[in-house]
């Protein structure tokens, strides 16, 4: 199996634990993690993930800040298994650089209806936010 310039294998394991850096006050509650942490970018159709074990630590706020923060305050993560991401059949996807970084990728589509596009991203959203476990920074 080919490896990656971080040294991680080209392919993203379902047991893989994922981090979703959290940006914004909205992402999440005092319990758990909402949808709207998990939506696909508008651009690009793709959320960005970190490979990361599940204990937050020195180097998983390193990437934070040096990778996804981009002005941004960092709240906290979410985590959860690449597996979750494959049972709501989206796919995850290497994609670096920057090292150990990961795309949420073929989130649905519906061409010429934005409205109905943004409610079945939500309804997958809902399904990725209910497996991830909160960490506030």
């Amino acid at each position: 199996m080919e490896s990656l310039p971080s040294g991680l294998p080209e392919i993203v394991a379902d047991e893989e634990d994922l981090a979703r850096f959290l940006t914004s006050s909205s992402q999440y509650n005092s319990k758990m993690v909402k949808p709207s942490a998990f939506l696909p970018e508008p651009l690009s159709c793709e959320t960005s993930v970190f490979r990361h074990g599940r204990e937050p630590s020195a180097a998983l706020w390193q990437m934070a800040i040096h990778y996804a923060a981009q002005g941004r305050n960092i709240h906290g993560a979410a985590f959860l298994k690449a597996r979750f991401v494959r049972n709501a059949a989206l796919a995850v996807i290497a994609a670096e650089p920057p090292p150990k970084h990961a795309a949420i990728r073929n989130w649905p589509r519906v061409e010429n209806d934005r409205e109905l596009q943004r409610a079945k991203q939500k309804e997958v959203a809902i399904l990725l936010a209910s497996s991830a476990e909160l960490f506030k920074k």
